[in-house]
């Protein structure tokens, strides 16, 4: 069974491979993104191996019926940018990774919200320029906030967790309420409504779907408390960036911290530095300086890399075996 890994980085090559011998599958790497214009490429192939930012949609999965290709194993826990239905239509199978790190993410959160409020980042470029002024950098304490998580997960339940230990008065909406959060002291689930009107930091971390596309919009915006902190390192398409825009010029948004971009398939992942800016939206988020962005990096710890490469491997071989597991395939 032959795999083709598309959107594969140094990193990717380097821990598929030391995973792979003692698995012994036949991997072969590609750094483009998987799209119409790059599926040719699958050609020969059983199997493709994608992620975050490869393109999956109806036209993509017809050309991969055709090349033969059985199965697709994505190498993240998000599948917004698959078509499972027609996957399933053409018989295409389809495996993820739900849960390689959610520790990673959830400290890459709280990295997030500590940046914005202490300022660390404006405070290490001044001490390089032998500034060693305060002037703008007072921050607030953690302790005694109102924070809301939107999404009770397993990467939401450690942010629950790092931030009830900080001391924080925290409300988390889901549609899934777990029994063992709601036990926590100073948590509570709540609605939506009463999450935007009363947290003075609020982050998400629930999938994108058609009903959360855009959760973060003008109308919600409105009922979030001045100056909130909002932090996004799950999907760019939960928010609005426009909207964002507005808000924070309107000084509603106090702080922005986001590890994720509605329109990062054509930004994130690759050095532009010698490119002229072509997303005008983009470019004016970044001008703002109470915003802190991130190229979704949330994901990119040692441990999470192996096992996003030993989960994505096995279920490779469990497809190749005929086999499937309830907790990592979908299709």
């Amino acid at each position: 069974m032959k795999t083709l890994c598309f959107s594969s980085k140094k990193h990717d090559r380097e821990y598929f491979s030391r995973t792979n011998e003692a698995l012994g599958l036949q991997i072969d790497f590609q750094e483009a993104r998987l799209t119409l214009e790059t599926v040719p490429l699958c050609k020969g192939y059983d199997c493709v191996c994608v992620f975050v930012n490869d393109q999956l949609n109806s036209s993509v999965l017809d050309k991969l019926k055709n090349y033969g290709v059985r199965h697709i194993a994505l190498r993240c826990a998000g599948f917004n940018n698959v078509n499972l239905e027609h996957c399933k239509a053409l018989g295409i199978s389809v495996s993820r990774v739900p849960a390689y790190s959610p520790e990673a993410v959830a400290e890459h959160t709280i990295a997030l919200m500590m940046t914005l409020n202490r300022k660390t980042h404006k405070s290490f470029n001044r001490v390089r320029e032998n500034n060693f002024s305060l002037d703008g950098l007072v921050g607030f304490n953690f302790h005694g906030k109102t924070v809301g998580v939107v999404g009770s997960g397993k990467i939401g339940r450690c942010v629950i967790n790092i931030l009830h230990g900080m001391g924080c008065n925290i409300f988390v909406t889901d549609p899934y309420p777990d029994a063992s959060i709601s036990q926590l002291h100073n948590v509570d689930y709540t609605s939506i409504e009463n999450l935007l009107e009363r947290s003075d930091i609020i982050t998400l971390h629930c999938p994108l779907t058609s009903e959360s596309q855009h959760l973060v919009n003008e109308q919600s915006i409105a009922k979030m408390k001045d100056n909130v902190m909002l932090i996004n390192t799950s999907r760019g398409g939960l928010i609005d960036s426009k909207a964002v825009i507005e808000g924070l010029k309107k000084r509603k948004i106090g702080y922005l911290g986001l590890d994720v971009y509605e329109m990062e398939s054509e930004l994130f992942f690759e050095d532009k530095s010698w490119e002229i800016m072509q997303d005008e939206v983009f470019d004016r988020l970044v001008g703002f300086p109470n915003v802190l962005i991130t190229g979704h990096q949330g994901f990119f710890t040692h441990e999470a890399l192996q096992q996003i490469a030993l989960t994505t491997l096995q279920n490779i071989k469990m497809f190749n075996d005929g086999k499937k597991s309830e907790d990592t395939f979908l299709v």
